[in-house]
């Protein structure tokens, strides 16, 4: 499908850009940008083909609207997630040519990136230009979580937020959900959409239904949509001012659909031949927004030739220099490949947070005491939000003085909105990747997000935000950006009736990730210490919570004191052995403790150590080491599955460090190789129970 627009003349367009405050030293201006941005798109190709860099990725045909979008805008105040074509917006919000060439080499020098991250995605602190991964459309529901945070840390501003994208990534979820949003809290986003007619091969007609998501956005309440001809600067320049201004005049979301070319194929590994007709490529030739401003700057005397001609050869010097540059610039040296994976100045980890409990009061279930220490930690810092699915009291407000509130499925977050207010504890849309999505975009401007899962089970529509988002984001961009939050997720069966969906673990799925800590309590003063500790720490943290923990009678504790934590990646010995090892956490830590109890009563010459690891990722090595070279003998219990589960990598890990301390094989105890079922008899079966941990120990001490 190819739209059509009709070109003023350059009389008409040159008066249209007087009209719309576009002076001659603007236009100028914005011919260098334009110009500069294609140079480097041209020399990065040459580059990739002569095997200097190793990827490429243009912005060709897109330009004008990057550039209005600029400089309708104010960098350092507002905020912008761009995509992989956006180097004229980059260029225009002062991101330097030397600066993407060191980029494309890879160069430590990379200011976005240290040589990490493959170019095009490219990043300013100073600037607040937010390095977006490769994935497509995930930066949307950051962009609303980012405007959310600017509204709560800079109440009365006009701050607004940009995102950009191709049409291709409208098709993703993330996107509609962001949207959603953003209409929902009335926040100043604006979407850019930049609409060159293909998803790498797939055409707009095959992506999006009536080929135009312009109109399947017109019905969405307090949303501005404007369309327009991307490739002409003042045509652009009027839609982005006017989004612009709509969003800071407190109305709300806009979206700008700027139809642009592509004029070079999607990257150096595609070829538009294969799928662009003769035709098509003709005529995208003609609406080529560098030639369009060339003429326009050339027709109405702004510049003459010789001036034009001259500009034209400064820049390729300029583009020419920097390439040369940075080919020579330093490469990332080896030893710096775990550097920047997590906080260096305020690690969990970090002997700071080991701190004493200073018990008072009656024991409390593990439920209390995690809502106490949510409620202590917003008292302390304005800067705690806590949000998720129904874990208000009552997103109605005015019914509060009616209602006891709901609180949580679970009740942990109980009384949190009715003390700190909605602005600070609320409901969200059932979106989980919004969730996640949201609670990046504010941790970027200085909140500290509590984000809340409301089942494990039905985490995975946010692993993209969690795995190549957060985790990746200190590494990925040198140090440069970070999103210190909490997810807190209930985890674990043994509920007789929860099935599939309410019962699961799959914890190693997290502990796989770098740049993730993991935390998984068995207690409720561990469940208060470790869980303030990660709201004060400088990392991403997934806080599980064990659903069937929650109210044990068995686990209570006196709350510890408003200021305890613990570190991460230090265990706690729950009961010290000689005989033999259990090294476990979560559910499995009292089934082991009933489980040694009875070898004991059986034969009192065994004693049994069993080992609280309390955080995964990190987990406590050297404490895991201590016990198996004093007991020799070594089980590994978890709830999960057994086969690639958590406690393959520690068997692995010891068979491997400690075989010389062994007296018998590492064994594992885990749940079946199958999902949770319904029936109360069937899960006991398939979860590992205390049976299981006895028969074990047996089989080891008799080895």
């Amino acid at each position: 499908m190819i739209t059509s627009f009709t070109t003023p003349s350059a009389t008409e367009r040159l008066k249209a850009a007087r009209e719309a405050g576009l002076d001659p030293e603007t236009l100028i201006r914005a011919f260098r940008l334009m110009q500069t941005s294609r140079r480097i798109d041209d020399r990065e190709i040459i580059l990739k083909r002569q095997q200097r860099i190793y990827f490429q990725i243009s912005g060709a045909g897109h330009e004008a609207i990057q550039i209005a979008a600029g400089l309708a805008t104010r960098p350092g105040y507002d905020w912008y997630f761009p995509y992989y074509r956006d180097r004229a917006l980059a260029l225009t919000l002062g991101i330097t040519p030397l600066e993407m060439f060191l980029q494309a080499v890879g160069a430590s020098a990379d200011p976005s990136s240290g040589g990490r991250q493959m170019p095009s995605h490219w990043g300013s602190v100073g600037a607040n230009v937010f390095p977006g991964s490769s994935a497509t459309g995930t930066q949307y529901t950051q962009a609303v979580g980012c405007a959310e945070g600017c509204r709560a840390l800079h109440p009365g501003e006009d701050r607004l937020v940009l995102v950009s994208s191709g049409e291709g990534a409208t098709s993703e979820g993330e996107f509609w959900e962001a949207v959603n949003q953003a209409c929902l809290y009335h926040l100043p986003v604006i979407f850019m959409i930049e609409d060159n007619g293909y998803a790498i091969s797939v055409p707009v007609e095959s992506q999006t239904p009536g080929g135009s998501i312009s109109k399947l956005l017109a019905n969405f309440p307090g949303l501005l949509t404007i369309e327009v001809d991307g490739t002409d600067l003042t045509s652009s320049y009027k839609a982005m001012s006017a989004a612009a201004a709509w969003c800071r005049g407190g109305h709300g979301p806009s979206v700008v659909h700027a139809h642009v070319i592509r004029p070079y194929s999607h990257s150096l590994s595609d070829d538009e031949r294969f799928y662009k007709t003769k035709r098509e490529r003709e005529a995208e030739a003609l609406r080529d927004p560098l030639t369009l401003l060339k003429s326009l700057l050339l027709d109405e005397g702004v510049l003459e030739k010789a001036e034009l001609d001259r500009i034209i050869r400064e820049i390729d010097r300029e583009v020419m220099a920097d390439a040369e540059t940075a080919l020579s610039a330093e490469l990332p040296a080896g030893d710096t490949a775990l550097r920047h994976l997590y906080s260096e100045d305020n690690s969990p980890a970090s002997a700071h947070f080991d701190a004493v409990a200073q018990p008072e009061g009656e024991p409390k279930l593990m439920s209390d005491l995690i809502n106490a220490t949510l409620r202590e930690e917003m008292r302390r810092d304005d800067r705690v939000m806590v949000f998720g699915e129904d874990v208000a009291d009552c997103s109605r407000e005015g019914n509060l003085p009616e209602v006891k509130g709901k609180g949580g499925v679970f009740k942990l977050t109980a009384g949190l909105q009715a003390e700190f207010g909605g602005k600070r504890c609320f409901n969200t849309p059932i979106a989980e990747a919004s969730i996640v999505g949201r609670a990046i975009g504010m941790a970027l401007t200085g909140l500290k997000p509590v984000a809340e899962i409301q089942f494990f089970d039905y985490i995975w529509p946010a692993m993209m935000q969690i795995r190549d988002e957060l985790a990746s984001l200190r590494w990925r961009t040198n140090g440069t950006y970070s999103a210190p939050l909490v997810i807190r997720v209930p985890i674990g069966g043994y509920l007789n009736g929860g099935s599939i969906y309410h019962s699961q673990c799959g914890e190693v799925a997290f502990t796989h990730l770098p740049g993730l800590r993991v935390v998984f309590p068995s207690n409720a003063q561990d469940a208060c210490g470790l869980l303030r500790t990660a709201i004060r720490c400088g990392d991403p943290v997934l806080f599980l919570e064990h659903k069937k923990l929650y109210r044990e009678m068995y686990n209570r504790d006196p709350h510890p004191g408003a200021d305890f934590t613990i570190p991460f990646g230090k265990a706690k010995i729950v009961k010290p052995g000689s005989s033999l090892t259990i090294v476990t956490y979560g559910a499995l830590v009292q089934k082991s403790v009933l489980a040694a109890m009875e070898i004991e009563k059986r034969d009192p010459k065994v004693s049994i150590e069993i080992l609280d690891l309390r955080t995964l990722a990190p987990y406590d090595w050297e404490a895991i080491k201590t016990s198996v070279e004093k007991t020799s003998r070594v089980i590994i219990a978890h709830e999960d599955t057994l086969s690639f589960g958590y406690g393959a990598e520690l068997a692995a890990r010891i068979a491997d460090e400690l075989f010389q301390n062994l007296d018998a094989p590492v064994k594992r105890v885990a749940a079946m190789d199958t999902w949770v079922g319904y029936q109360p008899q069937l899960e006991n079966k398939i979860l590992p129970q205390t049976d299981d941990l006895i028969d074990a120990i047996t089989t080891l001490l008799n080895f």
